[in-house]
């Protein structure tokens, strides 16, 4: 479809969103039982893993955490698709918003995992669906649905998961919402609201605090730097992880202008935080790099930027949703930086006392960063080549690759059964 359609598709059903609200429900039993958390006994019988959330496929493949990340199993997440695509279909207004996501933020294609987290028995995992505005848990044994939670609003987006296993965070990125659920039922425990297209969501490792970053309207084509207002309310929102009630808001375009970046987007992307939760490292919209924050001091105290492609088009309305780097993580002792360089194709280790980068390592649209079971290695998720590819923290250089499914994006540790290969046939 072409581009000026796509965005006046958007448009259309932005406009809806002014006129029509549509409430979360509660989560609602499709097949099967959620299942209790287990005692803390039975851990052993469980294997760590890493689910790889092929988004524009609708499955999960389950690989290896470490040493030759080699395919575990696969999981369909949308064996509902027949029902979900009848109401869609029976819904003017949310056909509209399923047809402004296809063409608008999914490049033309459907959203069908954005991202998921096991549950601590690692008897099922809970995924968010952008295209069908819910969150579903599938029961790892059999493939079914154990509860279904529509988002308020028409789309789902990122998730966090609380340290202790119990509580799952989805932003509803039109609705401007943040749900927390609990992760075995399904229940809402609480919401908040949040600026404009709720994205990232953290937990402190105290499980006291969550953080939101909110990036704003990245599917326009209003993307030069005086048009920045166009972009929507874009910050960085603190709430009690249990009351849900506002604790602070931090907006980076204050803290970028103090620094002098005044044309520099204030969108928040991916981030990370350092082990003593002191600094938090962020990338933005637009930008080949990534900054570092101080909680203490509320300042930007250092900014990095990294190595341009030279094949790759300086031209804003050609990132993907704004991102030119989009994926940020950190080894388990703090001494590096794992960045995935999106459009630029490559991702690099850093390191955290020096900024200095490592290699380049080649990756087409790498997406997403996290880091391997064992902590030695940072994870990428390659969209544009249809694998996950491990990097050495130590050395910067590239470890393995391993194939995967459609459009690979969210990568999250997770665990299953010691014995899991996959659902078993119905």
């Amino acid at each position: 479809m072409p581009a000026f359609r796509s965005r006046h598709l958007c448009s259309v059903a932005a406009a809806l969103a002014l006129t029509v609200t549509a409430p979360a429900s509660a989560a609602t039993a499709v097949t099967g039982a959620a299942t209790a958390v287990p005692d803390p006994s039975t851990a052993a019988a469980l294997r760590e893993v890493l689910f790889v959330g092929n988004n524009w496929e609708g499955t999960a493949d389950v690989i290896k955490s470490s040493g030759d990340f080699s395919e575990v199993g696969r999981i369909n997440v949308i064996p509902d698709k027949s029902a979900r695509m009848a109401e869609i279909n029976a819904d003017p207004i949310k056909w509209i918003y399923f047809q402004a996501i296809r063409n608008g933020v999914g490049e033309g294609h459907d959203q069908f995992v954005d991202d998921m987290y096991t549950t601590p028995d690692g008897a099922s995992v809970v995924v968010s669906r952008p295209s069908f505005a819910d969150v579903v848990s599938i029961d790892l044994a059999t493939g079914n649905i154990n509860w279904r939670f529509p988002v308020s609003g028409y789309r789902s987006d990122h998730m966090a998961v609380s340290p202790d296993g119990t509580r799952v965070a989805v932003s509803a990125s039109i609705s401007n919402t943040v749900h927390v659920l609990n992760i075995v039922t399904g229940k809402q425990l609480g919401s908040f609201k949040t600026g404009d297209k709720p994205h990232e969501n953290i937990f402190t490792k105290d499980g006291k605090y969550l953080y939101n970053m909110s990036i704003g309207d990245v599917n326009t084509s209003q993307d030069a730097p005086w048009q920045d207002f166009t972009k929507g309310d874009r910050r960085i929102t603190v709430v009690d992880a249990t009351t849900f009630q506002q604790v602070k808001i931090i907006d980076m375009r204050q803290r970028l202008n103090a620094i002098g970046l005044t044309d520099y987007s204030d969108a928040v992307r991916p981030a990370v935080f350092a082990p003593d939760e002191s600094k938090l490292y962020f990338q933005v919209s637009f930008f080949n790099g990534f900054f570092e924050y101080d909680l203490a001091t509320d300042r930007i105290t250092r900014t990095k930027t990294l190595p341009k492609n030279p094949a790759t088009s300086d031209d804003r309305t050609t990132f993907v949703n704004d991102s030119r780097h989009h994926g940020i993580s950190m080894s388990p002792d703090g001494a590096k930086l794992c960045v995935a360089g999106t459009m630029d194709d490559y991702a690099t280790v850093v390191d955290r006392a020096t900024l200095q980068e490592g290699p380049l390592v080649t990756a087409s649209k790498p997406y997403w960063a996290t880091v391997s079971g064992d902590g030695r290695s940072c994870v990428i998720s390659e969209s544009g080549a249809d694998q996950v590819t491990a990097i050495d923290f130590a050395t910067g250089r590239k470890v393995v690759s391993v194939p995967v499914g459609d459009h690979p994006q969210r990568v999250r540790i997770g665990h299953v059964a010691a014995n899991w290969t996959g659902p078993n046939a119905n």
